[in-house]
């Protein structure tokens, strides 16, 4: 299996075990205001720091086959692609019917 393969399929088991997925980086004030409204929301969520595992780019690019998005973050809830904090911040009002339906309030 290449190193590709192997990320997709890691990535594919975070989305599949998670009601909420957070592909971010620690650095990143995007990904922070994303977590930020998750967490106002008292969302229990997943984040996976890119910056911060060995296999940062087949990750990322895992999600650029998946997703067709190159940047972070890229958020996931019930299994279904959100795309990055703009996304997420343009749902607020749907939000947290999201999060219910999704089990993760």
């Amino acid at each position: 299996m290449s190193a590709l393969d192997a990320a997709k399929t890691k990535v594919l088991k975070i989305i599949d075990e998670n009601p909420v997925v957070v592909f971010s980086k620690s650095y990143c004030p995007y990904c922070r205001a994303t977590k930020s409204l998750l967490t106002e929301n008292n969302a229990k969520f997943f984040a996976l720091e890119l910056d911060q595992v060995d296999d940062c780019s087949d990750i990322q690019e895992a999600l650029k086959e998946l997703t067709k998005q190159t940047t972070v973050p890229n958020i996931y809830i019930n299994k279904n692609h959100i795309g990055g904090n703009s996304d997420l911040q343009s749902k607020r009002p749907q939000l947290k019917e999201m999060l219910i339906q999704a089990g993760a309030v």
